[in-house]
């Protein structure tokens, strides 16, 4: 058993100047996350109005797949075109750690 995790960093459009608003681009992209079948949420930079931290993480029976949904999340991320994806972080554990 695999555990894939991986943490988005990312900068919102100049008009995030509230909570609010920016929970109206964080919302929409950690629902379409969830399509892959992970759990997503936001994570981090959760005070900055100009920034967010959305963690994903996955529980695959091989490597490869847990590394697969990953790269599809990252693909999705990157394809927002109202976010600009500054960062990204992984891990893979496996049962020997």
């Amino acid at each position: 058993m695999y555990t894939a995790t991986a943490v988005f960093d990312l900068l919102l459009p100049g008009d995030s100047r509230s909570l609010k608003a920016k929970r109206s681009y964080v919302r929409p992209i950690v629902a379409a996350l969830r399509r892959f079948d992970v759990s997503a949420a936001e994570v981090g930079a959760l005070d900055l109005h100009g920034r967010a931290e959305i963690g994903v993480a996955v529980v695959a029976a091989e490597a490869a797949h847990g590394r697969e949904v990953l790269d599809s999340c990252e693909r999705l991320v990157a394809s927002r075109p109202e976010v600009e994806l500054l960062s990204v972080r992984r891990r893979l554990h496996g049962d020997d750690d």
